[in-house]
């Protein structure tokens, strides 16, 4: 089954452009268009996508604020975020991250990397540009301005659970974790996928989000 995906960008040039890409990808589709947020709840709520790749910048109703609507909804629980947008600053990445969004990218990726970007989201992996790294979720995410997390059950996880969610708030993926660990990137994907269950993870971004949150792991630098 293609992965479907719902446009989102006021910008129509765009919208035509990115639904040729992923209409030419055997493995996607795009289902619906949106110009700017409110409207993009309203169709992600009727088309129920996989994907929602969403502008930031957008009249009435911005990205942040329909991002947040999108993934505080429990019918909409299925459905991921993939930021793209041209204002690629510090404090957008890290509001996208508290709204809940699953990617972000600047609109200066080449076709290849978004697909890619799309299929990882989709896949349930966080994505996030060279800019976006994880110096800047723990400086944001950690900082004290930020509201205050709602308590964490982190003694349900196993010692190995809580060992690779740290490591992956690291910024380091399955492959490298599983290397360090010397264990199969499987037994490293079932780790983070048992993780997120029982913290009620969306998805791996949300798992970091979580581990700085919750003081598993911790800024550096």
């Amino acid at each position: 089954m293609p992965i479907r995906v719902l446009l989102a960008d006021d910008q129509a040039l765009l919208r035509t452009t990115f639904r040729i890409l992923i209409d030419s990808c055997d493995d996607m589709e795009v289902v619906g268009e949106a110009a700017e947020g409110r409207q993009a709840v309203e169709l992600t709520r009727t088309h129920r996508p996989d994907i929602v790749l969403m502008d930031i910048r957008m009249p009435g109703t911005d990205g942040l604020a329909a991002t947040t609507a999108i993934c505080a909804d429990p019918e909409l629980a299925g459905v991921r975020v993939l930021i793209l947008t041209t204002f690629e600053t510090d404090e957008y990445v890290a509001q996208a991250l508290r709204a809940g969004a699953s990617g972000f990218l600047g609109k200066d990726v080449t076709a290849d990397a978004l697909l890619d970007g799309i299929r990882t989201v989709a896949s349930g992996e966080a994505l996030l540009s060279p800019t976006a790294t994880r110096a800047l979720i723990a400086q944001f995410i950690a900082a004290p301005q930020a509201p205050a997390p709602a308590p964490v059950a982190l003694d349900a996880l196993t010692t190995r659970e809580r060992e690779v969610m740290a490591m992956a708030a690291e910024g380091k993926s399955n492959r490298d974790i599983a290397d360090e660990l010397v264990v199969s990137p499987l037994t490293v994907r079932t780790h983070i996928q048992r993780a997120m269950t029982k913290l009620s993870a969306r998805d791996r971004a949300q798992l970091v989000v979580i581990a700085y949150q919750s003081g598993l792991a911790r800024p550096t630098g």
